[in-house]
């Protein structure tokens, strides 16, 4: 099954902490609509699509005509099965219950709300255009259209930010009941306004010890609310899990279309390949206008590499599994790292369930470290 991803490039307001291709003008929009739906056309097309998921930027600033133009041109080129899950990122502020039926009529199934916290100080310091009652109002309209797949996403580890402050946007959260929720520790990245600030002396992170205090605050809470811990930063009840991510990391083939958008095709028992689009709107219009894929880069996977990429990727979400690890990449886990994973094990850190190899609530807090640690 294939997935198709579509980068929407587009926001009201940069938020600081942001640094996913994005631009605040829209005096392009209509130019690089005409663009995304050309780029469809120098694909082959033809695979059956299992989900397509709108990001960003804010894809929920484009008007239901335009979502129905680009819907009509993903179904001109490829299968959809009829239950495909189709996702749209959200932000309250931008849309309306109207707007959000007319999302729902199209065919989209699945909302991905960014709602970030419910303090109106965090809100403001995150530069969100929203307010807490917006949030919920979002969230409450959408139900009401029929929308039954709802995500939230919350950030945590704010400079500053308490145990019970965390506690009590992640109640408020829950309190809205959604199907998922992914829940982010804030990172300073390089190149964005926060990062700066940070630099400037203007604003000081949490450490590594509060972050891991909120982290493992969050899982417990989420245990008992009765959500599974599915990635490292996603939570959902049964069947709820975005299956779009899955694609990801399951090594799936998948398509990404618009600037900065990335697209991966695995070749069975040979490696892989992977190439992205530049992150430019202006760039990207003018290619297309010449009939030129905007592709950026391309690298090809040997197996080791992918078996590299399948070890972090499994250790993230649902686990490793020893035995189709070897069979897609030649890599045999359990003969190559057996030390590694005995003494893991043995601290607690992971856990064999199914003939699978998945991380503890303990595990995660040293993800990264141990993913290290288990490739080949």
């Amino acid at each position: 099954m294939h997935s198709l991803y579509f980068h929407i490039p587009f926001c009201e307001r940069k938020c600081l902490y942001c640094d996913f291709y994005s631009i605040e003008s829209q005096s392009s929009l209509d130019a690089f609509i005409d663009s995304l739906i050309a780029e469809m056309e120098f694909q082959q097309g033809g695979s059956e699509v299992g989900t397509v998921f709108f990001g960003g930027g804010t894809p929920s600033l484009l008007s239901p005509k335009t979502f129905e133009r680009i819907l009509a041109a993903i179904h001109a080129h490829w299968r959809i099965d009829p239950s495909a899950e189709i996702t749209v990122e959200t932000n309250p502020g931008t849309v309306d219950k109207e707007k959000l039926a007319a999302y729902r009529s199209l065919g989209v199934n699945r909302l991905s709300i960014g709602i970030q916290s419910f303090d109106q100080r965090e809100l403001e310091f995150l530069s969100r255009i929203h307010d807490a009652s917006q949030a919920i109002r979002c969230f409450e309209d959408a139900r009401a259209v029929g929308f039954d797949n709802v995500s939230i996403d919350l950030m945590y580890s704010l400079p500053g930010q308490t145990l019970e402050q965390w506690r009590r946007s992640l109640t408020r959260g829950l309190r809205l009941q959604p199907d998922h929720l992914s829940l982010y520790g804030l990172i300073v990245e390089e190149g964005t306004p926060l990062f700066r600030l940070v630099a400037e002396g203007r604003v000081n992170p949490n450490g590594a010890e509060p972050e891991a205090d909120l982290y493992q605050m969050t899982m417990q809470e989420m245990s008992a609310a009765g959500f599974h811990h599915y990635e490292v930063s996603s939570y959902a009840r049964s069947g709820k899990e975005c299956r779009h991510n899955l694609a990801y990391w399951h090594h799936l083939d998948y398509d990404g279309f618009g600037p900065s958008a990335h697209s991966f095709e695995r070749h069975s028992g040979q490696g892989g390949r992977r190439w992205g689009n530049i992150a430019n709107v202006s760039s990207y219009i003018l290619r297309i206008s010449e009939r030129r894929r905007p592709i950026a880069f391309e690298e090809h996977l040997e197996p080791l590499a992918l078996a590299r990429e399948a070890v972090f990727l499994g250790l993230r979400s649902d686990g490793i599994h020893p035995k189709q690890l070897q069979a897609e990449t030649g890599f045999d886990i359990t003969a190559g790292q057996r030390a590694v994973i005995d003494g893991l094990l043995e601290q607690g850190l992971l856990e064999s369930v199914d003939d699978c190899y998945r991380l503890t609530d303990k595990g995660y807090l040293l993800c990264d470290e141990i993913a290290c640690r288990l490739m080949p």
